[in-house]
């Protein structure tokens, strides 16, 4: 929109030009350089500011983009902020729209959350493209992004907390009963069930206790599970609970969930922290079979591993080279009173031998030293000293005793060093030694999904202050991953057909050159295409089935719809 009002003609050396068209002088300001391998240099980006007066050709009507670009230049009754970027990424709203279409997310939140429904999809659109889940930079987000929401509206900040606050606990369960009833409960699945936890400085919150974080920082925190179908790379539900309760104890929860969600016919993979008899026990009482992975220096398998110690690890039968691995595979009973066979697949990897001696050394090698330093003193050692060492102490008296010497206990040593390199993975169900670890190997797409709810999704706090708004905000997160999730699996598929290592093909890589991919706003009010795109960005596109004239066609139809938008705000504003 022009205004009416004159300015003059910014001075920028080589940024600002004059072309004329059919006898009115259109002034352009360049953006900057986009490098066409073509050409061998950067095409300039130039966007309209403004129409040259005819009567001076110093001074020009100035449009919006004026305000954008010279905004410390326009006179105070012209600075009018515009709705909406004259610059759109679009490449990853484009992708991330067709999976939200593909699992019809756009559906099933309208259902469940109404008229409002639009502007939770950008919020977790939001979450995924920014890797931020702060509400207060939404809007910076919204102003230069095609958007879900009705009209496109960019909501502030103020709007988006009342939202949060206003989504309930049961619009949050109805999506998990509507999404886990979508899923296919005849096929048999194994479901990955991992948890992490987050810190929260909010006093009022009742999930937010002090607990066993996995990385400790002093503050208080909540945990946060999620049960991942590893079979067809989905993730099912999610729970948060107390901090204070620990993981072991929380999967009986999760059964029970797993249950009412009508899964029969599943397996669940466990971390070895969720590794119990009463966990087995309950597994059991629910028909679930199950693959756990097990801390190499437990009882239960410590045996069993010293029994097969020698007969596999250099049996080229034996080998599992896709995990560079060597795996044996034992029938044995759990505890003393199982009553049933379990299968103990015992693993050699030569590499994690060497790492794990290494790391044995330093233990012992600080232990020495420590011992060194406090010769002579009045002190007692800790049990992981005493594990590898006998104290020799000089008795003055009763309750006087000073440490002289230590004699490192070399059977216990030289056990431990015999025992590095192997783990051991137990199943329920009869399998080879290469299928357990292929189940087992298949929950990294979970442990992925949780250092990009972290990492990539700026989960690591919650910055909430109401059970409300933490409850809502885990809702549009849980969200936000299904659909990275499918970013990921889509990338990951690519990669696999691909001959050589493309760097490009990671979520946040393949992220940024999509938003690359711009609309630009001209002085006809039309939004077009800014570039052509890019050898790269085709490859990335590709791993989702899309095509360059498809984004074309799809932002030849982003453009009327905008164009569209802007007209009918146009006509209210005149109607007031």
């Amino acid at each position: 929109m022009y205004q009416q009002q004159k300015v003059e003609i910014p001075i920028s050396e080589g940024r600002v030009t004059v072309k004329n068209i059919k006898g009115t002088g259109y002034v352009y300001y360049t953006t900057g350089h986009v490098y066409s391998p073509e050409g061998k240099r950067g095409n300039p980006q130039r966007v309209t500011i403004g129409k040259q007066c005819k009567d001076d050709p110093t001074s020009m009507v100035p449009n919006e983009n004026y305000g954008i670009y010279f905004a410390d230049r326009m006179p105070e009754e012209l600075l009018v902020v515009p709705k909406r970027s004259s610059c759109l990424h679009i490449g990853a709203f484009f992708v991330i729209r067709k999976i939200i279409a593909e699992y019809h997310l756009d559906s099933i939140i309208e259902k469940i959350v109404g008229k409002d429904s639009g502007l939770f999809l950008d919020l977790a659109a939001y979450t995924i493209v920014t890797e931020n889940n702060a509400a207060q930079y939404y809007d910076g987000y919204g102003f230069n992004h095609p958007l879900f929401s009705r009209n496109m509206r960019v909501y502030r900040d103020s709007k988006v907390s009342v939202f949060l606050q206003e989504l309930s606990i049961d619009q949050q369960i109805e999506f998990q009963n509507v999404w886990n009833s979508t899923r296919d409960h005849r096929e048999k699945i194994y479901i990955s069930y991992d948890s992490t936890n987050k810190n929260s400085d909010a006093g009022d919150i009742d999930l937010v206790e002090y607990g066993h974080p996995k990385d400790d920082d002093g503050k208080p925190i909540f945990n946060y599970s999620i049960a991942y179908d590893t079979t067809n790379s989905i993730p099912l539900f999610y729970e948060a609970y107390p901090g204070s309760n620990p993981d072991v104890k929380q999967i009986q929860e999760m059964l029970e969930k797993a249950k009412g969600y009508g899964y029969q016919k599943v397996g669940f993979i466990l971390d070895r922290g969720y590794f119990s008899c009463t966990n087995i026990k309950y597994l059991d009482e629910f028909g679930y079979n199950f693959v756990i992975m097990v801390k190499g220096m437990k009882k239960v398998v410590n045996q069993l591993v010293r029994s097969v110690r020698g007969k596999f690890e250099q049996d080229r039968e034996k080998s599992i080279r896709n995990h560079k691995v060597s795996g044996i595979t034992v029938k044995s009973p759990l505890y003393p009173t199982d009553t049933k066979d379990r299968y103990f697949h015992i693993y050699y990897n030569s590499r994690k031998a060497t790492t794990e001696r290494e790391e044995l050394e330093q233990k012992i090698d600080r232990c020495a030293k420590y011992i060194k330093r406090h010769q002579g003193d009045n002190i007692t050692l800790d049990k992981t000293m005493l594990k590898y060492f006998d104290p020799v102490y000089y008795h003055e008296g009763k309750e006087d005793q000073k440490l002289m010497s230590a004699v490192e206990r070399t059977e216990v040593i030289n056990e431990e060093i015999r025992m590095c390199g192997y783990f051991v993975i137990i199943t329920s169900e009869k399998m080879t030694a290469q299928e357990a670890l292929d189940l087992y190997k298949g929950r990294d797409a979970s442990e992925k999904l949780f250092r990009g709810d972290k990492s990539y999704l700026g989960n690591q706090s919650m910055r909430v202050y109401s059970n409300e708004s933490m409850e809502a905000k885990i809702f549009v997160e849980f969200v936000a991953l299904i659909i990275r999730n499918r970013i990921y699996t889509y990338l990951k598929k690519e990669q696999e057909r691909s001959e050589t290592k493309q760097n490009f093909l990671t979520v946040p890589a393949a992220l940024r050159e999509l938003e690359k991919i711009e609309m630009i706003k001209l002085w006809n009010k039309e939004y077009c295409f800014n570039y052509s795109i890019t050898a790269t960005q085709r490859k990335i596109l590709k791993a989702f089935d899309l095509t360059p004239a498809n984004i074309r066609d799809q932002a030849k139809l982003l453009a009327a719809e905008l164009k569209s938008i802007d007209e009918g705000e146009t006509k209210m504003a005149a109607a007031q």
